[in-house]
């Protein structure tokens, strides 16, 4: 088990990554920017090359996903709220939600194009890794 450090409440991996950003592991491209990542998330980038991207987070509260937010998207859940609903009269609306890790996974499994974020320690050789925070 990698050492957590707790910084404002969030942990903090002191030994390599936490969570994992990842793809199908058919796509044609093996790694992306924390930029790419953050305009994937909020909709300002909708294909990588040829590949479109279905952003999928994790659903409500869980504080993985407040460390996503915050770590990747640089912003606070109040921030990214107002952001979504600034999004939202522009007819933008924020990415699909999954209620697990395990769903977040089997979503990234079965539908091409597809982007989630795991625990470092769920990924395996069914899916590949993008990005890591």
């Amino acid at each position: 088990m990698k050492p957590l450090l707790f910084l404002m409440g969030l942990p903090i991996v002191l030994f390599g990554s936490q969570f994992s950003v990842i793809v199908s592991k058919k796509a044609p491209f093996s790694t992306l920017s924390t930029q790419q990542v953050r305009e994937i998330y909020l909709l300002k980038r909708h294909f990588v090359g040829d590949v479109k991207i279905i952003p999928i987070n994790l659903v409500g509260q869980d504080e993985s996903r407040s460390v996503f937010e915050s770590a990747v998207l640089g912003m606070d859940r109040n921030r990214l709220n107002d952001y979504w609903v600034k999004q939202h009269f522009q007819g933008v609306t924020p990415p699909l939600t999954q209620p697990s890790f395990e769903s977040i996974k089997a979503f990234v499994q079965n539908v091409e194009g597809s982007m989630g974020y795991l625990p470092s320690g769920m990924v395996d050789s069914t899916v590949k890794v993008v990005y890591e925070f």
